[in-house]
């Protein structure tokens, strides 16, 4: 996700909140009680703030409440109205724009985004942030090098924005140069306060000296950037193994081998996943390169539905017993509840759509008692390789993955061990696909592929590159480009700092 302030106005919204947070019936408190109904009383939560715009017009935080809430609803029509008319109230500000913008993008329709962010730039055009946010936008849209020039412009107008620094190097196909890799150095020289934008700088920093073949010095830079990152998004390692645990307990092969005569029956999706950093979003190309299936990208339906009926499910460990507790109606409502959340999502009319979210193997089980007929992909990938390819990878403050190499193997096997076990009770069931033999063997891992997922071969499957579709992951410019072996072996450049990760792999 994209976390650049939508807003360009973030210091002033503060001051404004701190004046109204002294207001006990004020916008702010009014807010504050939306944020706790939201989950549970959305309709409340929504009458909150209205009221608090109603008192304050101008009062930012509550309009981006309210336009996230709406979206949430599948209203997201309504919170674009909603800015519109902002817009139109306050024609000199430029964060109703840049909050319509950033709807467009939560709601994938990136053609319009990019068009309400030149419309943020043409209000702000010496602003960094509006430029780094149609960088983004632009390449959503595999525009890479218009995406380029748009990052560099940024860094122009502010040299030492980290955030510009990483979606240049974010993009991985092209490399960061000596004089880039310069600038950077200079700009944690100035110690910037803000921890995102300190990690962000030594990540890009890491990938600018691989570049160079520094792969020391670079390494030394990931630790930093993933020790940061380990503040912003803590992960309780201890936490994943006992959500394995109990799944392994409780779900047993009889469990797990109940086909609900009420469960819902539908059969057109497909989720991907698997370890981040395997190749998922390939496979999503892959299939979204058919002319039967559409690909939605990452999408949080499925865990937001996990979290109402098991409040805080993932990460305290409770979903399991919450899940054997289901009812099979309450097993086919969910299914039900899913497909109608991710309906918007679906615009082309095919009759199959792609959820590449690869942390759904936590839900795996979820997915086969909810909707059995749908397709599980779990894409593989040498451990060390993708393990190391994510300590590489910002991942945002929502996302409390590992940032320690310890505990990231320890992560890895969790993630096998609970598919392990799936596949032990329903052989056959999750479709397993190897990175490394996808590369070696297109042709023959795409007809496996497709014949799992129960589709006729396509020609446009292998020219998968050429597929014009908005991609909104780290990978988005690498599956624009015919397979090759590049990548395959680059963690081997930084093996010999990899020993805590090999040993506690072990095995695998």
């Amino acid at each position: 996700m994209n976390e650049s302030d939508p807003t360009g106005v973030t210091a002033l919204d503060l001051q404004a909140r701190t004046a109204l947070a002294a207001q006990p019936s004020g916008p702010e408190s009014l807010r504050m009680r939306a944020r706790d109904a939201a989950l549970h009383e959305p309709a409340r939560a929504e009458r909150l703030l209205g009221e608090a715009i109603t008192l304050a017009p101008g009062f930012i935080a509550a309009h981006a409440d309210l336009a996230a809430l709406l979206c949430g609803l599948g209203r997201s029509d309504e919170a674009l109205t909603q800015l519109d008319h902002a817009a139109a109230s306050y024609p000199d500000e430029i964060w109703p724009l840049s909050l319509k913008a950033a709807v467009l993008s939560t709601e994938r329709r990136a053609e319009e985004a990019l068009a309400a962010h030149e419309a943020v730039m043409a209000r702000a055009p010496h602003a960094a942030v509006p430029r780094l946010n149609y960088a983004h936008a632009l390449k959503t849209l595999g525009r890479t090098q218009e995406a380029v020039a748009c990052y560099r412009k940024a860094l122009e107008l502010d040299p030492a924005n980290g955030s510009a620094w990483w979606g240049l190097a974010d993009l991985r196909t092209v490399p960061l140069l000596p004089a880039d890799v310069a600038a950077m150095q200079g700009a944690l020289r100035g110690n910037p306060r803000d921890l995102t934008q300190q990690a962000h700088l030594h990540y890009a920093l890491g990938k600018g000296l691989g570049d160079l073949g520094n792969y020391e010095l670079s390494f030394q830079h990931y630790q930093e950037a993933n020790r940061l990152r380990g503040q912003l998004a803590p992960h309780d390692p201890e936490a994943t193994r006992e959500l394995v645990d109990r799944f392994v307990t409780l779900l047993t092969p009889d469990r797990l081998g109940r086909h609900a005569t009420s469960a819902c029956d539908a059969n057109d999706a497909i989720f991907i996943i698997g370890m981040p950093r395997t190749g998922s979003t390939l496979v999503e190309q892959i299939l979204a390169s058919h002319p039967l299936v559409e690909g939605t990208g990452e999408l949080f339906e499925l865990q937001a539905i996990a979290d109402r009926f098991a409040p805080g499910g993932l990460a305290e460990a409770s979903l399991p017993a919450a899940l054997d507790r289901l009812s099979d109606a309450d097993l086919r409502d969910i299914g039900e509840t899913y497909l109608g959340s991710t309906r918007k999502y679906r615009s082309s009319g095919r009759p199959f759509f792609t959820d590449k979210m690869p942390f759904n193997w936590r839900l795996a089980p979820l997915i086969h008692l909810a909707l059995p007929n749908a397709k599980i992909v779990d894409v593989r990938r040498n451990p060390l390789a993708c393990c190391f390819s994510s300590f590489t990878t910002y991942f945002n403050r929502e996302t409390g993955f590992p940032s320690d190499l310890m505990d990231l193997g320890r992560y890895y096997r969790d993630y096998a061990r609970l598919i392990e076990h799936m596949n032990a009770s329903l052989p056959g069931r999750i479709f397993r696909l190897d990175y490394e033999r996808l590369v070696e063997d297109l042709e023959g891992e795409v007809a496996r592929l497709l014949a799992y997922v129960g589709l006729p071969p396509h020609p446009g499957c292998l020219r998968f590159h050429e597929t014009q579709r908005a991609v909104y992951t780290p990978s988005s410019q690498q599956v624009r480009s015919p397979i090759n072996r590049k990548g395959l072996d680059h963690w081997r450049n930084y093996e010999p700092w990899l020993r805590e990760l090999k040993d506690s792999i072990g095995g695998i």
